[in-house]
């Protein structure tokens, strides 16, 4: 009998499975993001297409050995798939490679976990966990499937201990819930008090590392965190920004960043920290304009802002990096106008980095933020930002 691999601790591989869907990420590049920002070091990928899931493995027998034989070549302690794996396939991935498997959900779970640092950013990671974990549940154990009870021992006659745990999840989902409950009443009591003072809001949102926090400290001078990965801030944080064209303060929120294929626990369990957005006078829509694929991450915010009730908030795109766009690429203008969704948008190329287009940015929100004329008439979006770009 042949002793075990050793292997090495935080090295995993990474596999993506293409089903012919649009937008697929051959290069794992966002997967493998979202790994190193979790603190893993990915040692190999691989790509496979299929017309259907397995139903057993997902990849079928044939691509899980090869999976297999490429964790043990690269001393692998883990393997994570690109999407996401019923409880039973986990099981059965895990028997059948010999290392412990995960899925992009958990991944996302895990970093929210490491970074959450408010109250509220820590309950709403809890119960996004506990109702993932609620359903891995599942046939995913087999020492789950014991029978317990009698003289001595916790739960009724014949209670399993998968009917206990999950009894006992069910019960910490509900405590979480009604914590969290709590905190949502007392961040709409200060939602209501700045409404009451006339303040209008301005929402940072946008695909995540698009540099919505470098733009946050950038406006306020403030010192959010920032950094050049995925997921840098969980936590709203609001400051009062000055706009000296406007004669007057209003609210600017940086929130969290948006992926694709955001757990819908996620998206659930957030939407006190995204209620900023929905109750927003103004989105500022950050995209990074050096990303090749920015169209399907403004369709990916797209989306979630029409999942939470914010797609209806008036929007400014905020073209972001343009210090990182090569100079035969740079726009012809830094502020035009895109069609969204059959809307036409006001945008603004700038670099949060460098500062080049704020003045531009700067302009446009005090244009935006200027009180109603009595007669009701507003000025034109988007009427003065080539003036402030010349």
């Amino acid at each position: 009998m042949s002793e075990p691999i050793p292997r090495k601790d935080g090295a995993v591989v990474l596999v993506g499975v293409d089903f012919g869907l649009p937008h697929f990420d051959s290069e794992l590049e966002e997967l493998g993001l979202l790994a190193q920002t979790a603190g893993l070091e990915p040692v190999a990928r691989l790509v496979c297409k299929r017309k259907a899931p397995d139903a057993a493995l997902f990849v079928g027998s044939g691509k899980a050995d090869e999976i297999r034989e490429l964790a043990e070549l690269y001393r692998a302690s883990e393997v994570i798939f690109d999407q996401a794996l019923s409880p039973a396939q986990q099981r059965n991935l895990e028997r059948q490679l010999g290392v412990a498997v995960y899925d992009r959900t958990f991944l996302i779970l895990e970093i929210f976990a490491q970074r959450a640092r408010s109250h509220e950013g820590k309950l709403q990671v809890e119960l996004a966990r506990l109702q993932y974990l609620s359903t891995r549940l599942v046939r995913r154990w087999s020492h789950l499937e014991r029978q317990r009870g009698g003289i001595g021992t916790r739960g009724g006659p014949g209670e399993t201990q998968i009917e206990l745990d999950r009894r006992m999840i069910g019960e910490a989902i509900k405590r979480t819930r009604e914590r969290l409950s709590k905190v949502q009443r007392q961040r709409g009591t200060q939602r209501r008090q700045r409404e009451r003072r006339d303040t209008f809001n301005i929402s940072l949102v946008g695909y995540t590392n698009a540099g919505k926090s470098s733009l946050f400290n950038a406006l306020v001078k403030a010192r959010a965190y920032a950094a050049d990965q995925l997921f840098a801030t969980l936590d709203t944080t609001t400051r009062h920004l000055y706009l000296g064209d406007a004669s007057r303060k209003v609210s600017l929120s940086d929130t969290v960043g948006f992926i694709r294929e955001l757990p819908h626990g996620l998206i659930d369990a957030f939407k006190a920290t995204l209620q900023e957005a929905v109750d927003a006078d103004l989105l500022l829509h950050v995209v990074d304009a050096s990303n090749p694929h920015f169209p399907e991450q403004m369709a990916e915010v797209q989306a979630v802002l029409k999942d939470i009730g914010a797609d209806t908030v008036p929007q400014l795109l905020v073209f972001n990096k343009l210090d990182a766009i090569e100079a035969n690429r740079h726009p012809l203008q830094l502020c035009d106008e895109i069609n969204v969704d059959g809307v036409q948008v006001p945008r603004i190329f700038l670099s949060a980095r460098t500062g080049e287009g704020l003045p531009a940015l700067r302009a446009e929100l005090s244009l935006r933020a200027r009180p109603v004329p009595e007669d009701g008439m507003t000025p034109r979006a988007g009427a003065e930002l080539h003036d402030a770009a010349s």
